[in-house]
């Protein structure tokens, strides 16, 4: 049997009075792939943002890997195993294409401060390491020929490509992505589903996706969450999702195809 690897309880947050998101429990198993659905202003990413600390619950538990998180600064959270994308692409886009990715290994580097001012073998040392690192990471993504490019000249997809390449660089048990596919050409979408399933199997992950278009979270996840309204609505296999009433009348208008 899978380890629960976040299990979330009850979980809400209200602004000035507005409940935006209200008793949502969620569990993900390690090594699961699982959507989170619903139609805009439902939640989605006010939960990602509460998972990621960025908004702090006011009502609630997160549990991740054992230990509880809820309300932790982003970067804790960040060491502590879990990364994310953003549904508006967050790039640094005046750094080059290896430098964003750098940017994020640096979390992991052994090398200290002390090092670095006093220019130590074991500083030259770590960032070599780091670039060798990053650079594998671009040629998994197909990005290693735009290594020098500035993030802001790459085209939209393979800025969404490096997004989820900075993001793995972390080294994260659980990665969120937040409408990966928004903005995406149907080849473009077709390609990030098999990105998706092979990062997924290669790095041991267990993934949390926020997603509209069906074709893609019906096709790749396990299990699906839906929200509207800021509440929990369904839960199940995609099967079951797609021909569940309140879902059709939510969300989907009518039954999903593949």
């Amino acid at each position: 049997m899978s380890e629960t690897l976040l299990k979330v309880d009850s979980l809400g947050i209200t602004f000035g009075g507005l409940k935006a998101v209200q008793k949502v429990d969620m569990y993900m198993n390690q090594g699961e792939l699982i959507g989170l659905i619903g139609p805009n202003g439902a939640g989605k990413t006010t939960t990602f943002n509460m998972l990621t600390g960025v908004y702090t619950p006011t009502e609630g538990k997160i549990t991740f890997n054992g230990k509880s998180i809820g309300g932790l600064d982003p970067y804790k959270v960040t060491r502590g195993g879990i990364s994310r994308t953003f549904q508006n692409i967050r790039l640094f886009k005046e750094l080059s294409v290896l430098d964003n990715v750098k940017v994020a290994n640096h979390g992991l580097a052994k090398h200290n401060l002390v090092s670095s001012i006093f220019r130590l073998p074991s500083h030259f040392k770590g960032e070599s390491k780091m670039e060798e690192e990053s650079l594998a990471f671009l040629k998994i993504f197909g990005l290693d020929v735009y290594k020098n490019e500035l993030a802001k000249n790459l085209p939209y997809g393979m800025q969404r490509r490096l997004e989820i390449a900075r993001a793995l660089a972390a080294g994260p048990k659980l990665l969120l992505l937040d409408e990966p596919a928004a903005g995406m050409n149907p080849q473009e979408t077709h390609d990030l589903m098999e990105l998706i399933a092979f990062i997924r199997k290669e790095f041991n992950l267990t993934i949390l996706l926020i997603e509209h278009d069906m074709h893609l979270v019906m096709g790749i996840c396990e299990r699906i969450y839906v929200l509207d309204h800021g509440q929990l609505i369904a839960e199940g296999s995609p099967a079951e999702i797609r021909s569940n009433p309140k879902v059709i009348e939510a969300y989907l208008g009518e039954e999903v195809t593949e």
